[in-house]
């Protein structure tokens, strides 16, 4: 059992999500940034499924009643265990009764915190996964929250090499209503940065920036919406869909985002420039 005395800003429960029932209104759900839960999970030998904390801006402090592995990936946060500095990208083994700390990232916005078992919380049609939108699953983590551990499934695994920061853009290909643009939307779309607003969260990154053009200014019945659709309200301002989106929305489509690339949406602070390239 882990003891959250300090849950932070946000930290929700996290598993890969609930695939597949989209048609039923409810959201996907699921880690922001896949691959830095992923790694988590396998450095202590989890299952892939297994669920994680997700942890927006630091700030987690917890303890536990028995010895567990635990690893942190995605945002460079100060990790601490009784007070003693430890490393990111590898299995840590947290002892009965210690207190784990997790600072404030210097860069990237969302750590992952994976131990050994995986969090052992009931699931929710089918998953662990807390959506925030609907808030579906697993309420998020609160101060004084008591969370089970499941039984591990092997041993911690070697260190893995942590990944690259990815300098380039995120890759886009066009979208179903593009049509509704103008000729050169993309290009425009393409050729201009835009900045990550204070209003990003897990539903949608939302950008400032040079607005697309549209050719069409009627009213868009609602249609399926689909993981990193670029979505373009009429203020003109473009939202890159994330984990939590609707399953329906009533803007147009511009474009989509590379399914590999959407793991940088869940890491880039407010103020900070993204740019977009066909690919």
């Amino acid at each position: 059992m882990l003891t959250v005395q300090t849950a932070g800003a946000l930290t929700t429960i996290q598993d890969r999500g609930r695939v597949g029932l989209a048609h039923l209104g409810v959201p996907r759900a699921g880690p922001l940034d896949v691959p830095a839960a992923a790694l988590a999970n396998r450095l202590v030998g989890n299952d892939p499924h297994a669920a994680v904390l997700e942890v927006t801006w630091g700030g987690l402090e917890l303890t536990t009643d028995t010895g567990v592995w635990v690893a942190v990936t995605g945002a460079d946060a100060p990790l601490d265990i009784d007070d003693a500095r430890r490393g990111h990208h590898r299995a840590e083994w947290l002892p009965e009764g210690s207190r784990l700390r997790l600072g404030q990232p210097s860069q990237g916005v969302r750590s992952y915190l994976a131990v050994a078992g995986g969090i052992g919380v009931a699931p929710v049609l089918g998953s662990r996964a807390t959506d925030t939108l609907a808030w579906v699953g697993p309420p998020r983590v609160a101060d004084g929250a008591h969370l089970p551990v499941g039984m591990p499934a092997g041993p911690p695994a070697p260190h893995d090499t942590p990944r690259p920061p990815r300098p380039g853009p995120l890759r886009i290909s066009p979208g179903p209503r593009d049509d509704w643009f103008a000729d050169d939307a993309l290009e425009r779309l393409c050729a201009a940065p835009y900045v990550v607003t204070e209003e990003s969260n897990r539903i949608g990154l939302r950008l400032d920036g040079d607005p697309p053009d549209r050719l069409r200014d009627d009213e868009l019945p609602s249609e399926g919406m689909v993981l990193g659709a670029v979505q373009v309200p009429p203020g003109g301002r473009p939202v890159v869909l994330l984990a939590d989106h609707p399953p329906t929305g009533g803007y147009p489509v511009l474009a989509v985002v590379h399914p590999d690339d959407l793991w940088q949406c869940g890491q880039l602070r407010p103020g900070e420039t993204l740019s977009f390239v066909r690919g």
